[in-house]
């Protein structure tokens, strides 16, 4: 049994993001419009074809008819690390809205989030897009403050159940979690790092690479499972769980500053969702655990959870 965990366990870091975004701006003039995609290069590199992908996975349409794809043409920024797409579409008609549809997320990493910003005479619309929400409607008009709320909010949330990173996290708080009492604590102190992160990195210079985050945060998780297999009884495990929320914030932080949602929503939507993952990953593990105690649950969860921040970070460390 332990040897098909590991087998399984393997593959999974090498798809693990905790930040993984690209960004879109369409201009409509008329029955014309431009578009333009950026992308980091490592979301790419595994794609066989990128430019036929992506232009695969972007469609734009107006009352039920598909605008054309006239041009298309993409290129490799080296030095910004970034592949650069344009496109011109043309419209049957000019449009007073524009349904768009995007699976960015199929063809890059499943947590992969893409914004699209839109400008047509004068107005401007932007939408969201990940494997949850793959179809939006820019009606170039000001949202009303409840839409702002609701759709803000909403974003959050996904985006703390949007990918596996995001989970093992989670997991591994309760799985260092020795009680409620210290789950409770573990929690809070994950939450406060991830809002400091949010709150603070705007008000500095420091503006760390994704790659950076991800090995700093697969080390934490190293970490935090060596404390378990090897210092079960250790404290201040509230410490790792803060810097654990540290890292998981640089993740919103990015989100944030990319869409320009307000961060009291995205993590006012966050912190419910990462809530309500705990509470049911700690009913799960402490049903199995009293079942299959024989199996030492914890400690191969530990094992597993090292062995996955140990990949993540060679890789992150390679790439």
């Amino acid at each position: 049994m332990r040897r098909v965990l590991w087998l399984a366990l393997l593959p999974i870091p090498a798809l693990a993001h905790v930040m993984s975004m690209s960004s879109g701006d369409l201009t409509v003039d008329g029955v014309r419009a431009h578009y333009e995609l950026r992308m980091p290069l490592y979301e790419v590199a595994h794609i066989k074809d990128p430019e036929r992908s992506i232009f695969e996975s972007i469609h734009f349409s107006s009352g039920l008819r598909e605008a054309r794809l006239l041009s298309k043409t993409c290129i490799t920024d080296a030095p910004a690390a970034t592949y650069i797409c344009t496109a011109d579409y043309e419209f049957a008609v000019p449009p007073d809205y524009i349904d768009v549809a995007c699976g960015y997320p199929s063809i890059t990493v499943p947590n992969h989030v893409h914004l699209l910003r839109a400008a047509m005479g004068g107005k401007l619309d932007q939408a969201v897009f990940d494997l949850t929400f793959s179809r939006a409607t820019l009606r170039f008009r000001p949202p009303t403050p409840a839409e702002i709320a609701i759709t803000e909010t909403g974003a959050g949330f996904i985006r703390a159940w949007a990918g596996l990173v995001q989970l093992v996290f989670l997991a591994a708080l309760v799985l260092a979690a020795r009680s409620r009492k210290e789950l409770l604590a573990l929690a809070a102190m994950f939450l406060a790092g991830q809002i400091a992160s949010v709150l603070l990195m705007p008000r500095t210079t420091f503006q760390p690479a994704p790659r950076f985050v991800e090995a700093a945060a697969a080390l934490s998780v190293a970490y935090l499972a060596v404390e378990i297999l090897l210092l079960p009884q250790a404290g201040a495990r509230w410490v790792i769980a803060a810097v654990l929320g540290a890292f998981h914030g640089l993740y919103f932080h990015l989100f944030v500053q990319s869409t320009n949602y307000h961060a009291g929503y995205v993590l006012a939507g966050a912190g419910l969702a990462e809530a309500i993952a705990i509470a049911i990953f700690w009913l799960v593990f402490s049903r199995f655990s009293r079942i299959a105690r024989a199996l030492r649950p914890v400690q191969v969860s530990a094992c597993a959870l090292l062995a996955f921040g140990m990949i993540w970070f060679f890789l992150r460390l390679r790439s």
